[in-house]
């Protein structure tokens, strides 16, 4: 771009165009304003000159630390300028020239300032188990600096954050939503504690603003809108399996909104995820799943797995320590457990490509931060196993109460990817004789006992494997109306003493209506098992409301256990500080404790099933006595009878024919 040189007509031209940018909003599409450069000949510069080059491939970072994709540079974000002769522009007066570059200065001080107000980061943490399994979690966070819910000002500029989700969070008025979709169960006892646990099926619990006067409306259309948004039966969600808890289920974001009345909580166990759920998830990505760490979710891989769970979050946080201002929060969260074993692979050796069948070549253009942190807490002198290629960056984290050591892989260095430009992290273990870890502190199960199809008793254990210090937890449990809770029968019992929980709420059932919804706040011994029991009855159904299978039996959700668990290091309080995306999801108020929620397994429960094959019989049966019965009477009294003359007997044909050979008359 050529240089030029002040003028009047061009310098009010010039901040019409700026008024028009600042009055339209439209800052996003503006590049970071440099200083103006000199002119050759002594002049100011109007418009600063473009000396660099860029490739096509490259990305240009912003001072906040995001960036900005080479397309949307080349579509928008570049301003064009013509060749203007200002030599044939009369001048006005010196008074006039100053007064106006005085006006263009403010104007480029004031763009100067205006930067992206949103940003992407991605995250794949590797964690090799003590079970020989691999644990892969993905984490795309996406935080918006905007506000939905301004008076007079509709959001309709969308970057990064999915538009889709933003028109969803402004007609809804959800202040925050947490849906997730589960394949698999969490072994807990066998692979630890995961950074964010999610019950089998899909759940959904969404926190609504204080000005909707129809709450559970807003719940209805938002879980078809939903459903429809992610390929799922999310449309089943009704009042017979959605609950209001009291106690569970705080707000993750900012603000100070406690009123229960307005959160709803549901799970699906029975929800099968598979690829229709995967394609839309990958969707609300910034880069989509061409570029970045999204180029490994293909799917056969994915879904060929012990485990697999994908989950979106969106919720407020506040922009600074201050928290002044907040800023929307989109958290797109991935976890996958392979087993090596099942897969094909006789030996305990993993790499990005036996597991996700392809390498990494880039980092996504719109990403501010993409890395990689594998897990080599219990490999401090590489004598279990080695890592190639082997990174110089190590990173400590404070994760569920533990300090962990990483070893980090910057995307944004092309110097990770190598000569060949792909990265394919390989593990190689030198011992296959790896300890046991350490129990984790909270675990909870539970299971069906009884006989015959009438009665039954619901037990959930929890254990508490602290050597020493007890804490209290919060149980929520939902169960389907059919299934009559005798809340006369709850009994909660630890060591073989009665443990009398100090809160408890209970919200009976209404047939056909709504489900039962028990919560208890307990207190869990030092190394102790605590078992709560309560029997129930089951209900006979009409013969409509079973399901195609109804001998596979009736599913009840997970239970689910919440509690501030010791720490053994101390945990960092700042939310706001830059740090792992895995270690910064649950808010910590406290240095000596953490938050942690697990969730039970899912109850399969027999009812009372009439013998759907008799209908069948009955109208086989039915069929032919009217077919026997009613069809012979039917002939008797609609048919024609006719007297027929009795044929010649056989003799008399034989000598007809002997007869007609000897061209005698017939008989």
């Amino acid at each position: 771009m050529a240089a030029y040189r002040y003028g009047p007509v061009l310098l009010l031209g010039f901040v019409a165009l700026v008024s028009h940018f600042v009055s339209a909003s439209t800052p996003n599409n503006l590049e970071d304003i440099r200083e103006e450069p000199k002119s050759t000949d002594g002049t100011d510069s109007v418009l600063p000159e473009r000396t660099d080059t860029r490739e096509s491939n490259e990305f240009t970072p912003r001072q906040d630390g995001s960036a900005a994709s080479p397309e949307a540079l080349e579509s928008g974000s570049r301003w064009a300028a013509t060749e203007v002769d200002l030599d044939t522009v009369p001048l006005s007066g010196e008074k006039a020239t100053g007064n106006l570059r005085d006006e263009a200065a403010e104007a480029f001080d004031s763009l100067r300032h205006q930067r992206y107000n949103d940003q992407f980061q991605e995250e794949l943490v590797i964690r090799p188990l003590h079970s020989g399994d691999i644990y892969s979690s993905f984490q795309f966070r996406t935080r918006w600096d905007t506000d939905f819910f301004q008076k007079g000002k509709k959001v309709a500029d969308y970057r990064l954050f999915p538009k889709s989700l933003g028109q969803v969070i402004t007609k809804f008025s959800v202040r925050e939503l947490h849906i997730s979709f589960t394949q698999g169960f969490w072994r807990t006892m066998q692979w630890g504690q995961p950074f964010l646990s999610a019950p089998p099926g899909a759940e959904l619990w969404v926190w609504f603003q204080d000005t909707v006067t129809d709450v559970d409306g807003a719940w209805k259309e938002l879980t078809n809108v939903l459903s429809g948004i992610f390929c799922a039966s999310l449309n089943f969600i009704d009042s017979t399996n959605t609950v209001q808890p009291s106690a569970s289920f705080k707000p993750l974001g900012v603000g100070n909104v406690t009123n229960h009345k307005f959160l709803r909580y549901a799970v699906l166990p029975r929800e099968i995820v598979c690829t229709e759920n995967l394609t839309p998830w990958k969707k609300l990505l910034p880069c989509g799943s061409k570029t970045g760490l999204a180029v490994l979710l293909k799917s056969e891989k994915l879904f060929h797995s012990s485990f697999h769970s994908q989950a979106v979050h969106i919720r407020p946080v506040c922009q600074d320590w201050k928290c002044t201002s907040t800023a929307w929060e989109l958290r797109q969260t991935l976890s996958v457990v392979f087993d090596l074993y099942t897969s094909g692979q006789s030996r305990r050796e993993w790499s990005l490509f036996k597991m996700f069948s392809r390498t990494l070549t880039e980092a996504c253009p719109l990403a501010s931060s993409s890395k990689i942190y594998v897990d080599v807490t219990d490999n401090s002198q590489g004598e279990l196993f080695e890592l190639s290629p082997v990174s110089p960056i190590l990173s400590q984290a404070v994760v569920l109460g533990d300090r962990r050591t990483y070893s980090v892989y910057d995307l944004m260095t092309p110097d990770t990817f190598g000569t060949l430009r792909s990265l394919n992290i390989q593990l190689r273990w030198k011992m296959m004789d790896v300890a046991e870890g350490l129990r984790p502190l909270l675990h909870g199960e539970r299971y069906v006992a009884g006989y015959g199809l009438q009665t039954g008793e619901i037990h959930t254990l929890v254990y508490n494997n602290h050597p020493y210090r007890a804490f209290p937890v919060l149980l929520l449990d939902s169960v389907p109306w059919y299934l009559r809770l005798y809340v006369h029968t709850l009994t909660v019992t630890s060591k073989n003493r009665e443990n009398k929980p100090s809160y408890i709420h209970y919200q009976p059932s209404k047939d056909r209506l709504r489900p039962h919804l028990l919560e208890m706040l307990i207190q869990l011994p030092p190394n102790s098992v605590t078992e709560v029991t309560v029997q129930f009855e089951r209900a006979l159904l009409k013969w409509t409301e079973y399901p195609p299978d109804p001998n596979h039996g009736f599913y009840a959700g997970s239970s689910v256990i919440s509690g501030l668990v010791p720490s053994i290091v101390a945990m960092d309080t700042n939310s706001t500080q830059e740090g792992p995306l895995f270690s910064s999801f649950f808010p910590c108020k406290e240095e000596s404790t953490y938050f942690v929620r697990v969730y039970t397994e899912p109850l399969l429960v027999n009812l009372p099933t009439p013998d759907f094959s008799m209908p069948y019989n009955v109208i086989c049966l039915t069929c032919t006595v009217v077919a026997v019965g009613y069809g012979s009477l039917y002939n008797l009294l609609t048919r024609t009878f006719q007297v027929e003359e009795p044929g010649p007997g056989l003799a008399k044909r034989l000598a007809n024919v002997i007869r007609r050979i000897r061209g005698v008359p017939l008989l």
